[in-house]
């Protein structure tokens, strides 16, 4: 028998193994679900926290543990450990059936090592080294007794009044899809069931990032096209990679809470994307369509949850408490009981629970992840990846390592917690493990170099008191390096800010280093985009640093010396001021565009500022610059072109756009080459750019390579006044480019006929 044979009979026959086993848990869930009382299935429909830190408020409840050992829990959350999860799962090992808990825990952005927040990393644009943060994550939450994180956080987000922008990977829905996709497999590792994956959770199902007035778990009206162009792609790409479970969002759509929202649940997620996984409430989210005033008790509450789809209830009791009975009355079916008992027990059977409740208890795997050396270099190269140029005038950047005086100035330069951000871990040892701006900058510099050091101000600061010995620190010194922005409890969940500025009197410290006279650089630490126009305007370098997680301070000295040279680029639009938000790049043309920022006079344009963001989507600089050539279309075919375009597009066809881009500088660099598309005819009207690649290209100074994209029809779908996922035939730009404004452009046409 040849190797061919051998080979395709080898895939046929690993083919019918994995259906067995597939068809074997199926089989193991039904056997079980025969044996289960009705309260015990109500149970594992239930979700308690573990009394420590949470997201909503906790209920003190002292019969839990006796409600483990009645098997009236099927999950907790906020509990960590081997020694915990080991001693609640042996709880439920007392109970008649012996069904195992699933331990969940927000792991957004790192467990023992914190990495930069999600919104940081996006400005990476790096989807391997995103990957990577979640695979480490995983690792060490795993083998801590987690078996489950609610992330990744995949909403769109265009307005940075909302303070969960931090969790997620910004406005666009393309670039967002990759993300999800990437942190999705990064925690769930090769195969659920292995000791150093955990279910990923795709979340707040949806358009909770659409939040009126980007205020925290407000309600949301958008149309169905605009959710499904823009709001579902990252749920989609969570899904296709894998996601095990989705978490409900706290917002109503359109009137209808999205924990009862069956259009969401069994329409699309579990209808016509066929999801296998299940569904879990946010915290208190059942309960709360009380306040919504969509139900009147957490009994109409429970019937609506269950019937929607929701098969989970996180922390509001109302499924324990009223369930059994709606079954009894016959108000909820018996089937939909069983259908979300199915899809939970699936995955405890998937993740290997039924075999061996605590093969996420395990000392040595522990103690193998905390501290571990190799997660810390990975974190401080994501944390480098992730820090954005916004600025280097007269290249004040990079820094000498033999500068003869440093002043170091603001309220973070010595900051410890503040470097990990919102929705991250502290550890009794936080202080000795984080590494500080000082501490990665005293590390760096020749012996030679002196530092000084003033704070200036505290983060809300309204007094000037500090002024004067920051003042004196900057006149004394060769170089000053500030550093400024959001405390880290000032983003995240119920954060929403109205003004996004610089807190407190921090621009106005600024002012006063800046008037004198010496080279300046400031460094914004923020959870979201923030406004200072003035330091924009002014200062000639700045560095948003984001939150950067433990090994924030060396991966800023790093960049601050020239040891890395950025390359990060912003994942999100930055405004001008609050009421030109919201800001984003793939915005409609209207019937009356302005022309440019002069023409202010009956069209569409603000009368006191610009139209566009301070700071782009796709922008960021390099130590070095990149220059780009005219892009080259290979035609795909000919004719038909009314404005004189020969690069004509068919279906099953393909164009490539290529470009040439050239390292003009003097360093080595990295620059993301981005490719957008607009098109300019469609049945509904179509944005001005939608991001459709990027690629990252290294380039040492002086050399030169092509880079090419290849469109598709398949590119060019959107959804139309129908939701038909459709290309239409018509004209069409391409741009390529360095960020979204700064582009290249060309052309061509999609013919049908």
């Amino acid at each position: 028998m040849n190797t061919r044979i051998i080979f395709i009979l080898l895939l046929v026959g690993g083919a019918l193994r994995a259906d067995a086993q597939k068809k074997t848990i199926a089989q193991k869930v039904d056997s079980v679900l025969r044996l289960m009382t009705l309260e015990e299935k109500v149970g594992q429909m239930n979700q308690y926290n573990g009394d420590w830190e949470a997201t909503g408020p906790i209920t003190k409840d002292g019969d839990k543990q006796n409600q483990i050992r009645k098997g009236m829990l099927g999950s907790m959350l906020n509990v960590t450990g081997v020694a915990h999860t080991r001693e609640l799962q042996e709880m439920a090992m007392q109970s008649r059936l012996k069904i195992p808990l699933l331990f969940g825990q927000d792991i957004i952005h790192g467990y023992r090592t914190t990495f930069p927040i999600p919104l940081a990393e996006a400005a990476s644009w790096d989807i391997a080294a995103i990957g990577l943060s979640a695979r480490v994550a995983a690792r060490e939450c795993a083998a801590a007794g987690v078996h489950w994180t609610f992330a990744p956080m995949v909403d769109i987000a265009r307005d940075p009044r909302w303070g969960r922008v931090m969790e997620g990977a910004g406005e666009d829905p393309y670039l967002g899809s990759l993300i999800a996709a990437a942190r999705v497999k990064g925690f769930q590792g090769g195969h659920l069931g292995d000791t150093d994956a955990v279910m990923a959770c795709a979340k707040h199902f949806a358009a909770y990032g659409a939040a009126i007035g980007g205020r925290d778990y407000n309600s949301v009206d958008m149309s169905l096209r605009s959710l499904w162009e823009y709001y579902l792609p990252p749920f989609k790409a969570a899904l296709d990679a894998g996601a095990a479970t989705f978490m409900n969002s706290f917002n109503d759509l359109n009137g209808i809470p999205a924990t009862a929202n069956s259009y969401l649940l069994r329409g699309v997620l579990k209808g016509k994307w066929k999801f296998k996984g299940f569904v879990v409430s946010d915290w208190g989210s059942v309960g709360e369509m009380i306040n919504h005033g969509y139900v009147k008790d957490n009994y109409e509450a429970a019937k609506a949850a269950a019937i929607a789809g929701c098969d989970m209830d996180m922390e509001s009791r109302s499924y324990i408490k009223n369930l059994t009975t709606l079954v009894k009355e016959g108000k909820v079916p018996l089937t939909l009981v069983d259908e979300a008992v199915r899809r939970i027990l699936t995955k405890k059977f998937e993740m290997g629970l039924f075999d061996d409740p605590f093969r996420y208890c395990n000392d040595a795997r522990a103690a193998k992840e905390w501290d571990n050396q190799d997660n810390l270099a990975t974190a401080k190269e994501m944390a480098e990846k992730s820090i954005v140029l916004l600025k280097n005038d007269r290249n004040v950047l990079p820094i000498s390592k033999t500068t003869k005086t440093i002043a170091l100035i603001g309220p973070f330069i010595k900051s410890i917690r503040d470097n990990l951000g919102f929705w991250s871990y502290e550890w009794p040892d936080d202080s000795s493990r984080i590494v500080s701006t000082w501490a990665g900058v005293k590390k760096k510099i020749s012996p030679g170099t002196q530092l000084l050091y003033a704070p200036g101000c505290g983060v809300t600061d309204s007094s000037r008191a500090g002024f004067e010995e920051a003042v004196a620190a900057a006149k004394n010194a060769d170089v000053i390096v500030m550093q400024v922005g959001e405390a880290r409890d000032m983003s995240g969940e119920a954060k929403s800010r109205s003004s996004i500025r610089l807190p407190g009197v921090q621009e106005e410290l600024i002012k006063a280093i800046q008037a004198t006279g010496k080279p300046l650089v400031v460094m914004i630490n923020a959870g979201r985009p923030l406004i200072f126009n003035w330091t924009a305007d002014n200062v000639p370098a700045i560095l948003y640093t984001w939150w950067l997680g433990t090994t924030a301070g060396d991966a800023i000295a790093d960049v601050l010396f020239g040891d890395y040279n950025p390359s990060a680029h912003l994942p999100m639009s930055f405004p001008r001021t609050e009421g030109q938000i919201p800001v984003y790049y793939n915005h409609f043309s209207t019937g009356r565009p302005a022309k440019n920022d002069s023409d202010v006079n009956y069209v569409s344009a603000y009368t006191d500022l610009p139209n566009d963001p301070k700071f782009p989507f796709g922008y960021g600089l390099s130590y070095t610059n990149f220059s780009y050539s005219d892009i080259r279309l290979s035609a795909a075919g000919h004719g038909g072109a009314r404005s004189g375009v020969t690069n004509v597009l068919r279906p099953g066809q393909s164009i490539t756009a290529t470009i040439t881009i050239t390292n003009s500088g003097r360093s080595d660099g990295e620059e993301t080459v981005q490719l957008y598309i607009r098109d300019l005819v469609g049945s509904v009207v179509r944005p001005v750019k939608e991001l459709k690649g990027f690629k990252k290209v290294f380039l040492k100074a002086g050399e030169s390579k092509e880079v090419s994209f290849t469109i598709t029809p398949n590119d060019l779908r959107f959804y139309n006044d129908k939701l038909e996922y459709i290309f239409e035939p018509g004209d069409f730009k391409l741009f390529i480019g360095g960020s979204s404004r700064d582009v290249k452009e060309s052309a061509f046409i999609l013919r049908t006929d």
